[in-house]
């Protein structure tokens, strides 16, 4: 029986877009978007495709996602070649499966089904999709925005298909995701003989009682929305390679994942007294990466919430955990965000893949939530 979801799944996966490259991905999207009716625009930035595609004029929803997939890995860790599609008892494998050009297949499909269905509706449907979601996320999503922006375009809903969803389809939707942000620390002693160590002042050991503050600090205690602030250390590193040299400086990176009650500032203020504290000679610089978003008011949420209960038959949790996404760079625009996709267990691994019933159950979810807004809130 033929699936047109899956087979534009299919034909999406066998193209090898590891980030930020598209390799042809959004010529198929555009041709499918173009052939019911979508303007669709090019705007590619540097090594970047994008494509902002557009039908219908008034409220505007979006669908958000990428093209781009991160690498395979080792490729003899896979059972099956990573990017030949390859379908096994229901489930599809394929880098990109479930993160996220199986969501990619079930918009499109799902769009097509609605205009089939009701080709005159009041509202606007778009798509903003990015070959540049995995690796840098400068020239994609980030910067289509901001030429919207320039234009006073208006995205007044949007929904991204990054995998949401935790053990079954839909049972877990979000509304928003903490921000980033990573201190490159270096801290300096006296480099010397390991004979002679009080000639010295070991880099390693004077960090040792700030690395204790550091991760016995309360951040913050996070709220109804977000967790508390959490901290990890990435690397530690002194770059000595010899066994009587005693390291004169020490690299340390760590990352912090937060919510919206706490800021950036306030975080960068608390390491420098904590390090000012144990009287260290340092410098620091910071990466933010990401602000915190979130969507606490406005209809989308229950729209959504309603639409899983109808078609899964469960109700549906909201939490703002996991990694950034795309949704951080369209916040700016005031939009109500929602994140619903694939069942995320499998994303980044080898032998990703996903539950073909699922695919098809997105499709249908992605459908009646367009229903909703462009249809049944007139």
């Amino acid at each position: 029986m033929c699936c047109p979801i899956l087979n534009l799944a299919k034909q999406l996966i066998e193209i090898p877009s590891i980030s930020p490259l598209d390799l042809g991905c959004q010529k198929i999207i555009t041709q499918r978007l173009s052939d019911i009716g979508f303007t669709v625009e090019e705007m590619n930035f540097k090594d970047t495709h994008n494509l902002w595609a557009t039908r219908g004029v008034g409220r505007n929803l979006t669908f958000l996602g990428h093209t781009d997939v991160v690498d395979p890995g080792k490729l003899s860790d896979w059972n099956t070649k990573p990017f030949v599609p390859v379908v096994n008892d229901g489930i599809l494998f394929g880098r990109g499966s479930a993160d996220m050009k199986g969501a990619l297949a079930a918009m499109i499909v799902a769009v097509e089904r609605f205009i089939r269905d009701y080709p005159k509706y009041n509202g606007k449907i778009s798509f903003l999709i990015t070959s540049d979601e995995e690796s840098h996320a400068i020239n994609g999503t980030k910067h289509v925005v901001e030429e919207l922006q320039l234009r006073n375009e208006k995205i007044d809903y949007c929904l991204v298909g990054e995998p949401s969803s935790s053990k079954i389809l839909g049972d877990t939707i979000k509304n928003g995701r903490r921000g980033s942000i990573t201190a490159d620390l270096v801290v300096y002693g006296k480099q010397g003989h390991v004979a002679y160590p009080h000639l010295a002042n070991n880099s390693i050991h004077i960090i040792v009682p700030f690395l204790s503050s550091l991760l016995l600090t309360n951040w913050s205690n996070g709220n109804v929305f977000f967790p508390p602030t959490s901290l990890q250390i990435i690397n530690i590193t002194t770059g000595n390679s010899v066994n009587n040299m005693i390291p004169g400086e020490i690299n340390i990176k760590f990352n912090f994942r937060f919510g919206n009650d706490v800021t950036v500032e306030i975080i960068k203020d608390l390491v420098d007294k904590i390090l000012s504290n144990f009287l260290l000679k340092y410098s620091i610089n910071w990466t933010v990466s990401a602000q915190p978003f979130l969507t606490k008011t406005g209809n989308f949420i229950e729209v959504v919430k309603n639409v899983i209960k109808d078609v899964i038959k469960i109700p549906t949790k909201i939490v703002t955990t996991g990694g950034t996404s795309d949704g951080r760079f369209v916040s700016v625009m005031g939009s109500q965000i929602i994140e619903l996709g694939l069942i995320n267990k499998t994303i980044h691994q080898v032998n990703e893949h996903i539950s073909i019933v699922d695919l098809q159950l997105l499709c249908k979810i992605y459908e009646y939530i367009i229903k909703k807004i462009m249809i049944d809130n007139h």
